[in-house]
């Protein structure tokens, strides 16, 4: 099995030392680049390959939304995981929106890292606990209503809010992949967001999902 290639982007140098020790402890995960500088690894995508990059969201001369979606521009692929503190909140909307595919705590665990990082790899999206609490309280913005949307939809909302990729909800469904990302655009269109993350914030906000 070839090693999850990750990037850690933080300008505070104690903690992204830190991380880096904790991470090189862990099997399958190789740590291939970091810096404090958000212009510097958007530069260093052209000739490092990167799987998973964890983006510190408060960065001087180039925060961590704007280093998203440039990295994202030069390499599609990419998938992003915030650094956060609550301090932070303010900004979870323009992770979201710059496409940043799951959200931890800067206090977060070994374990909890790991499967942070795993999960978003496979295609998924994960989101600390406490963050999603603080989304769920987090003013709508303009929205569709429940109402709106088909069973269907609904169901499949549900499923993404879960974790599952568009091949395991067709599997569950028995519908095709095809059939699920159309329900899934659909989604984003009605909710008016553009991605998982901000389709399970809005999902969490209309109490349509609860945080266990």
């Amino acid at each position: 099995m070839e090693k999850i290639r990750l990037a850690i982007i933080d300008d505070h140098n104690l903690f992204r030392e830190g991380i880096l020790l904790v991470l090189n402890q862990i099997d399958g995960i190789e740590v291939v680049y970091d810096t404090s500088d958000g212009n510097r690894f958007v530069e260093a995508l052209h000739q490092t390959e990167v799987d998973v990059a964890l983006m510190d969201i408060e960065m001087p001369a180039i925060g961590g939304a704007l280093t998203t979606e440039r990295a994202l521009k030069a390499k599609p692929e990419l998938k992003v995981i915030a650094l956060t503190m609550f301090s932070d909140s303010g900004q979870y909307t323009q992770m979201i929106q710059a496409g940043a595919k799951g959200f931890i705590l800067k206090k977060a665990n070994k374990f909890e890292l790991e499967q942070a990082i795993r999960e978003v790899q496979m295609g998924g999206t994960y989101f600390s606990q406490e963050i999603l609490q603080k989304l769920a309280f987090r003013q709508p913005g303009k929205t569709t209503g429940i109402a709106e949307l088909t069973t269907r939809e609904m169901e499949i909302m549900v499923l993404i809010c879960q974790g599952f990729t568009s091949q395991e909800i067709s599997e569950r469904l028995y519908i095709s992949c095809k059939t699920v990302d159309t329900h899934r655009a659909n989604l984003f269109l009605k909710t008016d967001v553009r991605n998982v993350a901000g389709l399970i914030s809005w999902a969490i906000r209309h109490q349509f999902y609860t945080v266990e």
